[in-house]
């Protein structure tokens, strides 16, 4: 029964429902993963938006599992401090149960002990010319293994926890982001609104527009002018990667991500002005609808709506929390710099690259010492931009800020989290023998450019203690190699009491 209670203590740690009669009827266990998970992760679909690599740079789905209690009986803050870096001791605590420790009283790893498990792996050639490492007791605080955790390197996806973190302390989880049509009657103008959600389709666009229709007919206006105002941000649309199907230009009115074709993640042909596409989805069903609109029926192009303009309908995206977990599992760019500048308008900062990167920053330092921010950058929300720097050590604090009992409004990030061989990005990874004692107990955000490998996430090692760990690697030459490398990493983390 000993795996079966780490599954279950990973599974609550990352707030996944696991029913306890699932896993007494699914059958036998093999190397503590559960031969029916394994079978069912076999189907789920692999793709991943993690994998930044193309021209340019090198380099819809249903929201994450979640839960609306995780984490509740972890004991002392995990965002204090801690004992200092590679200090070496044995941090126990008595076990919760007989078969299942809660994951704060179940004993720590020594440092020692950890650093010999991990050291010989992070010195892996695959990872490159550069590495770092941070393993943190979520519990207590305590960083248990360093190897240049201080240090500020490139992070790629990975920099979305601390997105992650930063928009939802700023607005909280259950906020959600409106689309608005607003009438100028002076003008008698239609403005279609946009406020960041780049999450809009087309069906609710045209409810959007149906709903409009109804309050221009109350109001007797059969004949209007049609603009759409994208204001709300500022600076260049476009990413400093250039054109790139892993992005949209970014734009505060978005249809679907400006993706030209079906798909809702990855990598896909983009369009050059999502907001233009938007405003003639809506116009098209208003037309439909019997409104009659000015200048050949198309939408004048971006106009800022006069204040004090009455709102007729609007359009709110899905919570806050929801977005960031699907950000985080699939690894959604598009969803990462939109949450990256509202971040910034909640914080009174232009949205823009720059202003976004100055209110997440003083986001993050609102929680004080909690988080060592001295030299990070952020660049932009979803890392492509290779001038943005942060270390290990503050990946592995971020994620215990998200796990402290005090603050449920985080919680999204930690269910958002890939799962090691069967959700998102770690869909496909964690299925061989060197990793597999990984899978469902490790959940990690990815991060891939070309010469950067980076995996962050939490763990639940084979004592039941929680741990949040980062590992970075630049320079690298063999994607999929480093790949694997990072997996034993955490992998090993899985499988070790290490006392």
């Amino acid at each position: 029964m000993r795996d079966t209670w780490r599954v279950v203590a990973g599974s609550a740690a990352a707030g996944l429902a696991v029913a306890v009669t699932a896993v007494a009827v699914a059958g036998p266990w093999d190397s503590g993963q559960r031969t029916a998970e394994r079978a069912r992760a076999a189907h789920w679909d692999r793709r991943s938006g993690a994998e930044h690599i193309g021209a340019g740079l090198p380099g819809g789905p249903a929201p994450a599992p979640s839960a609306a209690e995780v984490l509740t009986a972890l004991g002392p803050s995990p965002a204090g401090g801690g004992g200092d870096d590679g200090e070496d001791g044995d941090d126990r605590g008595g076990r919760g149960g007989k078969d299942a420790p809660n994951p704060g009283e179940a004993p720590a790893p020594a440092p020692a002990a950890l650093a010999d498990a991990l050291h010989p792996l992070l010195e892996d050639g695959a990872l490159g010319t550069l590495r770092t490492a941070s393993v943190l007791d979520v519990a207590t605080g305590r960083e248990l293994y360093g190897a240049r955790a201080g240090r500020d390197v490139v992070p790629a996806s990975t920099v979305k926890v601390a997105t992650a973190v930063a928009a939802l302390s700023a607005l909280g989880p259950d906020h959600r982001i409106p689309t608005r049509a607003v009438w100028d009657a002076k003008g008698e103008r239609v403005f279609l609104v946009g406020g960041g959600d780049p999450t809009v389709t087309p069906a609710a666009l045209r409810r959007l527009a149906d709903a409009t229709a109804r309050e221009l007919a109350e109001r007797g206006a059969k004949r209007i002018e049609l603009a759409h105002d994208t204001s709300l941000y500022s600076g260049p649309a476009r990413h400093p990667i250039g054109p790139n199907e892993n992005i949209a230009p970014v734009s505060a009115l978005m249809l679907n991500e400006g993706r030209l074709d079906d798909s809702t993640r990855g990598p896909a042909p983009r369009s050059d002005d999502p907001a233009r596409d938007a405003a003639e989805v809506f116009a098209d069903r208003l037309r439909e609808r019997g409104v009659d609109i000015g200048h050949s029926g198309h939408p004048e192009r971006a106009r800022k709506a006069p204040k004090g303009a009455e709102e007729l309908a609007v359009h709110r995206s899905a919570p806050l929390g929801e977005l960031v977990e699907r950000m985080l599992l699939h690894s959604d760019n598009d969803i990462a710099e939109a949450l990256f500048r509202q971040t910034a308008v909640a914080r009174g900062e232009p949205a823009s690259f720059a202003g976004a990167g100055r209110a997440v920053r003083a986001q993050l330092a609102g929680y004080g010492g909690a988080l060592p921010l001295e030299g990070a950058r952020f660049a932009d929300g979803s890392g492509l931009d290779r001038s943005g720097r942060i270390s290990a050590g503050l990946l592995t604090r971020l994620l215990a800020l998200a796990a402290d009992p005090a603050r449920p409004e985080l919680r999204p990030v930690l269910t958002g989290l890939p799962v090691a061989r069967f959700s998102g990005t770690l869909g496909g990874r964690y299925d061989d023998e060197a990793t597999r004692t990984g899978a469902g107990l490790v959940r990690a955000k990815t991060g891939t450019l070309t010469g950067v490998n980076t995996l962050a996430g939490t763990v639940v090692d084979a004592d039941g203690r929680l741990l949040a760990f980062a590992f970075t690697a630049s320079g690298t030459t063999d994607r999929q190699g480093a790949h694997e490398a990072l997996d034993r990493l955490a992998a090993v983390l899985a499988g070790c009491g290490c006392r």
